[in-house]
């Protein structure tokens, strides 16, 4: 879902032409404060801001950047923009946007699995040693044996997801 901000008659003739060249629902709010509240209420890809009312009020922009969370901002000139250009901007901001977040998401699982495969090591590790304590009870063994094996399993599925 995608939010334009602006009091712009330019900018409530280019929903519609937004919304089919994203394929995502495009809501109107007409001021910074009714965009706050709307980007607190639901979650959006992407706030298209009218450059006019963030000069306007430059603490309440603040406050609505704050409120836009993961939102892609577009600030755009709506007096002097067409839908065209509108549409264009959004369409690379939200690309812009996915590719980002692709980034991020690789960079989270490399961490996981690096902190993974740690841990998987010194359980692997713990384990060997404490099959190697001379005279250890037999059902201390097999439970010992069961740990290494599951930290196995669970290291080969770590590498076949790379």
């Amino acid at each position: 879902m995608i939010l334009v901000v602006s009091s712009a008659p330019k900018a409530r003739d280019s929903l519609p032409l937004l919304q089919e060249a994203t394929g995502e629902r495009v809501e109107l709010a007409l001021n910074l404060q009714s965009a706050t509240h709307e980007l607190r209420q639901r979650t959006y890809s992407a706030v298209v801001i009218d450059e006019m009312l963030l000069d306007a009020d430059p603490q309440e922009a603040e406050v609505l950047m704050e409120a836009a969370g993961c939102a892609i901002a577009v600030v755009l000139k709506f007096a002097i923009s067409s839908p065209e250009r509108l549409v264009r901007d959004v369409r690379a901001a939200l690309r812009r946007h996915e590719k980002e977040r692709a980034v991020a998401q690789h960079a989270a699982k490399t961490a996981l699995r690096s902190e993974l495969n740690e841990a998987l090591t010194g359980i692997l590790l713990s384990s060997q040693l404490a099959l190697s304590v001379p005279a250890l009870p037999p059902p201390a063994e097999a439970k010992m044996r069961s740990v290494y094996q599951l930290a196995m399993d669970m290291r080969l599925r770590l590498e076949h997801e790379r």
